[in-house]
């Protein structure tokens, strides 16, 4: 099985994309688009773990690009770092802006987009373990609820006879009271005598003695 990161390469430059490519193949599997119309088709069908996005780029800019990754719910957690020529304030707090993680400039220091990749799929590692950890907390949330749902059926009013101590069910029929409780619950009996009930029956057993006598 194939275990290896994918990223996803956006540029509409394809000497950018092989160089890119050659960067980081050894690490990681990379996929490329040359236009952002792709790089939306290539993110539905292979949903990668990084994307690297060009910004100025035609027909679709890389800001609306992210603008779409962020909009999404199936894509909004995927990191998106910006490589671009675009070397100013304004285009790195737009990118930023719109949920970008982090912002290169052009010509690429591969060295250090290698670090900031490494960081960002170590991050994201992260950022998943906690969101699956969060998922099973709220799974194992609604079990404990939906437990206590059943546990609550026996809460309220409930009939019982004051001789027998039978207890009247919803088909207003009259049932034991260890039958009811064990139908309406996960609670299992075992029978015994408290002191006074053996007191009682042992003072039975002594008048039916001394009366046979």
């Amino acid at each position: 099985m194939n275990n290896r990161f994918r990223i996803l390469v956006v540029d509409d430059e394809p000497i950018n994309i092989q160089l890119i490519t050659s960067a980081l193949k050894d690490e990681y599997d990379i996929l490329a688009a040359l236009n952002g119309y792709d790089a939306i088709g290539q993110l539905k069908e292979h949903n990668p773990d990084l994307v690297l996005l060009d910004v100025m780029m035609p027909d679709l800019s890389g800001f609306e690009v992210c603008r779409i990754i962020k909009s999404d719910a199936t894509f909004t957690e995927i990191p998106v770092i910006f490589l671009t020529a675009l070397d100013s304030l304004e285009g790195e707090l737009q990118g930023l802006e719109l949920g970008g993680i982090d912002y290169l400039t052009k010509p690429i220091n591969f060295d250090l987009l290698k670090l900031r990749v490494r960081n960002h799929i170590a991050l994201k590692v992260r950022n998943d373990l906690v969101k699956e950890q969060r998922d099973l907390l709220a799974c194992q949330k609604q079990e404990l609820e939906a437990a206590l749902a059943r546990v609550k059926q026996l809460e309220g009013i409930i009939p019982i006879c004051m001789y027998c101590k039978k207890i009247r069910n919803d088909q207003n029929s009259w049932q034991q009271l260890e039958i009811y409780i064990t139908e309406h619950s996960e609670a299992m009996f075992s029978h015994g005598m408290c002191p006074h009930c053996a007191e009682e029956q042992m003072k039975m057993i002594n008048n039916l003695v001394r009366h046979s006598i």
